[in-house]
This record gives C-alpha cells, sequence and structure tokens, in this order.
C-alpha cells in the first residue's frame, strides 16, 4: 500500500499545526480525564467521549458567519466557547488532540452517501489512526450517523455501540461505511486512500459552507448520535430516529428551537445568537 495514505508520525506534517492546541483544555472540553498514552483504549475512550460531547452542527452558516479551519478557530469555537462544529472542524480537532498524545494520524477525505450511490463530492473528513501496527478508521464528527468508537480498518470489520451496528466493507478503491437500519444496511460514505493536504480541506470547506450554491447556506443543520437515538434539527423539524425503525417528528418553535440546542446537542450559545436563531427558524405559536 502506498505509504503516503498510511498514519503519519505525530508532528511530522506542521500545516496541520497541532501544537496550536491545548490538550487539557480539549480534555476539559469532552469530559475525559483518562490517562495520554497511544494505546487503544486511550483511542477508544477519547473518541467516544468527543462524539457525545462535540455535536455536528452549522449554526455558523444560519447566523451569516464563516466557516474556518486553521486550528486557534476551531479551539475558540470548539473547546473555549461550546459550540459544535462541521465534520471537517471537528475531526481536525480530533486528529491534533491524537497526535499531541503520540498517535500516528492520516486524514482523508470521503464521499458521502447517505443511503444512494449517487456520486457526490468529497466533502467529509475522516482519520486513520495507528495503535501498535494495527490501523483504526476514527470519525467522532460525521453527525447522526457518526460511529461512536473506532472501527478497525479491513474488510467486514463491524462495531456494535448501543443499539446499533456499523460494518466497513472495502469495493474495489472504495472503503465502504454502512450502518444497520430497520430495513437493512444503510450506505453512510465511501472512501477512498489518496493523499491529502489542508488546501484540499480549505476547498471542501468553501464549497460546502460558503457557495452560494451550497445546500447548507442559509439553513440551520445539527445532528447529534448516541447509542440509543439520532436527533436531526432542520430549521425548525426535529426529527428522533430509533434503530428499530421507529421517527419522531416535531416542529418548534424559536424557544423550542433555543432550548434544544442547549439541552438536546449540549451547544453553548450566546443570548444574541439563541435570539436570531429562534426568531428566524421558530414555528410561530398560534394566537387565539
Amino acid at each position: 500500500m502506498d505509504q503516503s495514505v498510511l498514519p503519519k508520525p505525530p508532528g511530522s506534517e506542521p500545516e496541520w499545526g497541532i501544537d496550536q492546541l491545548d490538550l487539557d483544555a480539549y480534555f476539559s472540553r469532552i469530559g475525559y480525564d483518562g490517562p495520554h498514552t497511544a494505546t487503544f483504549e486511550t483511542l477508544r475512550r477519547i473518541h467516544r467521549a468527543h462524539a457525545d460531547s462535540i455535536t455536528w452542527e452549522i449554526i455558523d452558516m444560519a447566523l451569516g458567519r464563516h466557516v474556518s479551519l486553521d486550528l486557534k478557530s476551531v479551539q475558540r469555537k470548539i473547546v473555549a466557547d461550546g459550540q459544535g462544529g462541521c465534520c471537517l472542524e471537528s475531526n481536525l480537532l480530533f486528529a491534533a488532540a491524537l497526535e499531541q498524545l503520540g498517535f500516528p494520524v492520516v486524514r482523508h477525505i470521503a464521499r458521502v452517501r447517505r443511503g444512494n450511490n449517487r456520486v457526490r463530492t468529497r466533502s467529509h473528513a475522516v482519520l486513520l489512526a495507528e495503535v501498535d501496527g494495527t490501523l483504526w478508521m476514527c470519525d467522532p464528527g460525521f453527525g447522526d450517523e457518526t460511529p461512536l468508537e473506532p472501527m478497525r480498518f479491513e474488510d467486514g470489520s463491524t462495531l456494535t455501540v448501543g443499539d446499533w451496528t456499523w460494518r466497513l466493507d472495502q469495493e474495489g478503491e472504495d472503503w465502504v461505511l454502512r450502518c444497520e437500519h430497520a430495513d437493512g444496511w444503510f450506505d453512510v460514505y465511501a472512501l477512498r486512500l489518496e493523499r491529502h493536504h489542508m488546501v484540499d480541506f480549505d476547498m471542501i470547506n468553501h464549497f460546502s459552507y460558503a457557495d452560494p450554491n451550497s445546500v447548507f447556506v442559509d439553513r440551520l443543520v445539527v445532528q447529534l448520535g448516541t447509542g440509543k437515538e439520532r436527533n436531526v434539527l432542520k430549521d425548525n423539524v426535529l426529527v428522533t430516529q430509533y434503530a428499530d425503525g421507529r421517527t419522531e417528528s416535531a416542529e418548534l418553535t424559536g424557544d423550542q428551537i433555543v432550548r434544544t440546542l442547549r439541552e438536546t446537542f449540549n451547544i453553548r450559545l450566546r443570548d444574541e445568537d439563541a435570539h436570531a436563531l429562534g426568531e428566524r427558524f421558530g414555528t410561530p405559536q398560534p394566537t387565539d
């Protein structure tokens, strides 16, 4: 296998700026107080803590702000301000933490499928980490369908956490992540092992979160998966999905949107942002 697509020694690629991360502040943000050793158990625990604590969200887009991927900006937003982030922000932050701990890491980019094989642009950040010669796929930042813990990077490997099961299949050059739904296996995304640089992530960031033709422009989208349920908020509609196929849907008022962001999605909001989101996206309350 091409060595350029495999995990690199920590700190060997300065373009990612991992030295800018305050590791202790990051651990405080995700509630991790375990060992700082580059073992699989450390990787598993940090991956799960990150997935549980840092929600996929594009609130910046809904408020007319741009997403910035430099690590200082990502750290200020997610760690200091208590917000979530898109997959690029979230997984680049996670990668920096892993490298500081001594894990060899490589950053890849996947094509999201979400249940169909239509070819889409590469848009999702995925990591490979190495532990004692074994490769693990790490992705705490996808959102509702994110695998909550690392997956062994092998054809046919599976992961079960709570009520959900994921499977990784190799199909030619593609590695396809699937999640088991009530009606069968659901394609989440397809990954190819290709060398990428920070400029590639910047390009994806522009076309996903700044280009006027992006499906995310002027939208409020927030996603969080747990071992029991998956919550997705799109503008004013909250959908909760369960592994047995049940779904619940509700239209939210402005106050309910703000409360849901803070309580269900664990996002810290400034009062002015909360007011703006509630006013813009909330369902008007009925009048007598």
